[in-house]
């Protein structure tokens, strides 16, 4: 067990919604890792509800999760000390490349059917949520540490989550006890998000998923089409994409029948160039648009 006393902060990698991000080295070990420090003064409830969320990821062990090494919950601070990814996290970024596309997607539905096997649901797959390292690994994080904040906050302040959100989830109030698949829902999550990479921008529309009003962003979700991917994809990419994003979520594939999928069985990724670091190669498809 870690003694957080231990760790020293090197610099801040983000913040936002009560919490910051650190990047940390252990000063015995010299080793890095990330230090998610949740601010406030929160009722014992939702306290209660992070630790156990904590407790699920420390049990978690599979390479597209990120490992947890450890928590504390004191002083007002609850600490959680994580693996640490030096390729940040990929919202924001363009994958251009098909093939390095169907690898991350590879990579997130084998985390998230390990997930599902054991009956965890995510509840906020979303680009920011994703996170790479020069060696291309994927992996998932923040298991449910921001959903179980964004509901004790005005819902307006929890767009960027909300914009990934089902459409059964979208049209049903976070805080009744209706009914919703919430695998089917992780996978919508991460259609949308596999579009956003492929697409440089938010499925719905740019202004919808940065700036757009709750209202008019639930709308979209509810009742409009389903996003596609454009002409110019693959014919597998796009059928990928549409039985990811099926409006019922009864008819949406699982994680483990998208792994089965000819875009992600049959697209090989390349691999490094003897000549080329993977950090370079990385950048060079994984791209700001």
């Amino acid at each position: 067990m870690f003694n957080f006393a231990d760790l020293e902060q090197l610099r801040r990698v983000s913040s936002g919604s009560g919490a910051t991000m650190w990047m940390v080295r252990h000063k015995l070990t010299r080793r890095i890792y990330a230090l998610k420090v949740i601010y406030g003064n929160r009722d014992d409830i939702v306290r209660h509800q992070i630790c156990r969320e904590m407790d699920i990821l420390h049990t978690t062990d599979n390479p597209n999760l990120i490992r947890c090494h450890g928590f504390e919950d004191r002083f007002g601070k609850i600490q959680v000390l994580l693996e640490y990814m030096d390729g940040s996290s990929l919202d924001g970024r363009r994958i251009s490349s098909e093939p390095f596309l169907a690898d991350v997607a590879r990579q997130v539905l084998t985390g998230l059917a390990y997930l599902h096997c054991r009956k965890i649901i995510h509840h906020d797959i979303k680009p920011s949520n994703l996170l790479i390292d020069s060696r291309r690994r994927v992996k998932i994080a923040d298991f449910g540490v921001s959903r179980i904040l964004a509901q004790t906050m005005d819902c307006k302040s929890a767009v960027g989550t909300i914009s990934y959100m089902s459409p059964e989830r979208a049209s049903t109030p976070t805080s009744t006890t209706a009914f919703h698949d919430g695998y089917a829902g992780d996978i919508w999550s991460f259609g949308i998000s596999i579009l956003e990479f492929y697409l440089g921008r938010f499925p719905f529309g740019e202004k919808l998923g940065k700036q757009g009003d709750w209202a008019s962003l639930m709308v979209a979700i509810c009742y409009s089409d389903p996003p596609q991917a454009p002409p110019t994809a693959s014919l597998e990419f796009r059928d990928f994409i549409a039985q990811c994003l099926q409006k019922d979520p009864a008819r949406r594939f699982s994680a483990a029948q998208l792994l089965q999928h000819v875009f992600i069985t049959q697209t090989k990724v390349s691999p490094f160039p003897p000549s080329s670091s993977s950090s370079s190669y990385s950048s060079s498809i994984v791209s700001h648009p």
